[in-house]
C-alpha cells in the first residue's frame, strides 16, 4: 500500500465537477485579472475570517513583505520571529529592509510568548505571530506585550486557515493577517495566492496600490513604487468553491489528527501537543522523534511518505548568514528541526491509509 505525505488529487476529486466548471465559466468570462472573482473571494473570505477588509494578492510571501512596507518596516527596525519558522517569513522582514529577532518555540512549536519581551529593544517595531502547523500562537500574551509596548502584529496564517485563538479568528486578532493559497495549504488553490486581512481601512488601500504597480486609481498613473502581486481571477474563484467546504475538510483533518493522537502509542514517537485555547485545524500532523532519520528510512520502506517542516532553521541558512547567528545559539529550535517530522496527512486519506500508517508507526523499534 503506498501512501503519499500529501495527495492534492484526492481533495480535488470530491469536488472536480464544481472546480471544473468554474474554470471554465472564469475562461469564459474574457476578464483574468483584478474582475469579480477577486472581488467576491476578497468579499466572502474577509467575511469568512471576520475582518473588515482583505486583499487578495499573488502569494503568502508578498503578503508578509506588502504587511511590513505597509507597517513602515525599514532599515534598523527589528521584528520579533520565531526561530523555527519557515525562511520565508525572515524574507517578508529582510526584503524591507528590516532584521529579524529569532526567538525560540515553546513546547508547542510556536513562538514562546514568555521569551519576547527579553529580545524586545528600542528598535523593535513588530512581532510576527506564525501560527505553524495550523495551531495558534497564544495571541493573548503576544497582543498584550504589542500593546505594552506599543508595537505591531502582524499574523503568518499561511497553515491555519480556520484556526481560532479562543473562538476567534486567526488573521482577526492582530494588526494584518497575512495568508497563502499555495496548492497544500488548508485552502489551497490550484497555484499560487495569497491575501491580506485586517480591520484598518487604510492599510487596505495601501494594500491595493501595492499589489498592482502601486497605481491608486487609473492605468499608468503611479503614485509609488509598487509591485505586481495580484490574485488572478482563475485561483480566485476556484478558491470560492474551495471555501465553501474548509470547514468540512478542517474537521476532517482534526478526525485524522484525533485518530493518530489515540492510537499511536508508541514511546518513540512524541506528538505535538495541543495548546490549551486553539483550535488546530493540522495543516500539518508532527510529531517528534529522536531517531527521526530512520523513522523516515523505516517508513520509506513499507512505502509511506512523509515530510521535515523544516530541516533546516533559517538562522543556519546561508541566506542569513549576514545576520551573524551559528550553531548553538537558538538549540531548540535546532533541535527540533533534527526531530520533527509531518505524518501522511490529506483531506480523502482513507481509514485503512490511515489504520496501516498507525500499524507501521506502533511496530517503529528505533
Amino acid at each position: 500500500m503506498k501512501i503519499a505525505a500529501n495527495d492534492l488529487k484526492r481533495q480535488h476529486d470530491i469536488h472536480a465537477k464544481e472546480y471544473n466548471d468554474k474554470a471554465v465559466e472564469v475562461l469564459n468570462s474574457g476578464w483574468y485579472i483584478l474582475g469579480n472573482e477577486v472581488k467576491e473571494f476578497e468579499k466572502e473570505f474577509g467575511e469568512y475570517i471576520g475582518s473588515k477588509y482583505c486583499v487578495g494578492c499573488a502569494s503568502g510571501l508578498d503578503a508578509l513583505q506588502i504587511a511590513f512596507r505597509v507597517l513602515g518596516i525599514g532599515q534598523g527596525d527589528e521584528v520579533i520571529v520565531c526561530s523555527n519558522a519557515y525562511i520565508a517569513c525572515l524574507m517578508g522582514v529582510t526584503m524591507n529592509g528590516g532584521t529579524p529577532v529569532l526567538v525560540e518555540p515553546d513546547e508547542y512549536d510556536n513562538l514562546d510568548a514568555s521569551k519576547i519581551e527579553e529580545k524586545i529593544t528600542e528598535k523593535t517595531k513588530a512581532i510576527l505571530a506564525v501560527h505553524l502547523y495550523g495551531q495558534a500562537c497564544d495571541m493573548t500574551k503576544i497582543m498584550a506585550i504589542a500593546g505594552k509596548y506599543d508595537l505591531k502584529v502582524v499574523e503568518d496564517c499561511a497553515q491555519a486557515h480556520g484556526t481560532k485563538w479562543n473562538d476567534v479568528n486567526v488573521g482577526k486578532i492582530g494588526d494584518i493577517g497575512c495568508w497563502s493559497f499555495y496548492p497544500t495549504k488548508n485552502l489551497g488553490g490550484f497555484g499560487d495566492g495569497g491575501a491580506l486581512t485586517t480591520d484598518n481601512e487604510e492599510y487596505a488601500k495601501q494594500f491595493k496600490v501595492i499589489r498592482n504597480y502601486g497605481s491608486k486609481r487609473v492605468h499608468y498613473e503611479n503614485d509609488i513604487i509598487g509591485m505586481n502581486s495580484r490574485l488572478d481571477e482563475l485561483q480566485a474563484g476556484l478558491l470560492r468553491v474551495k471555501l465553501k467546504y474548509l470547514d468540512e475538510m478542517n474537521d476532517e483533518r482534526r478526525k485524522i489528527a484525533g485518530r493518530y493522537d489515540k492510537e499511536v502509542h508508541n514511546p518513540l514517537i512524541r506528538p505535538l501537543q495541543t495548546r490549551p485555547g486553539s483550535y488546530n485545524v493540522y495543516h500539518q500532523y508532527v510529531v517528534h522523534c529522536d531517531k527521526r532519520d530512520e523513522l523516515i528510512e523505516y517508513l520509506k520502506g513499507f512505502e509511506i511518505g512523509t515530510i521535515i517542516h523544516y530541516p533546516i532553521p533559517p538562522h543556519l541558512q546561508k541566506a542569513y548568514e549576514y545576520l551573524g547567528y551559528k550553531k548553538g545559539d537558538l538549540p531548540i529550535a535546532e533541535k527540533y528541526a533534527d526531530e520533527v517530522l509531518s505524518l501522511p496527512m490529506y483531506n480523502g486519506m482513507s481509514d485503512e491509509e490511515q489504520s496501516f500508517v498507525i500499524e507501521k508507526l506502533n511496530s517503529f523499534k528505533g
